[in-house]
């Protein structure tokens, strides 16, 4: 999933309502979830991909990467 940052991906769970999992699984330490949410509609909406990219700034942050996400 590009448009949230470098290596993050996406789980989908159709069960009913459509389902997101939002995550990055690129260190050895940790698959680090970054957001999980109910779709509501076809478009992933703008306000859940700033919180995932967000929570990678913050993750990339954290393990002293200067990275923009």
């Amino acid at each position: 999933m590009p448009s949230a940052g470098p290596g993050v991906q996406e789980i989908r769970v159709h069960a009913g309502s459509e389902y997101r999992v939002i995550y990055v699984a690129k260190y050895k330490a940790a698959v680090y979830v970054l957001h999980a949410f109910v779709k509501r509609t076809p478009k992933t909406a703008k306000s859940d991909l700033a919180v995932a990219r967000q929570r990678l700034q913050a993750l990339l942050r954290g393990r002293g990467h200067d990275e923009k996400a």
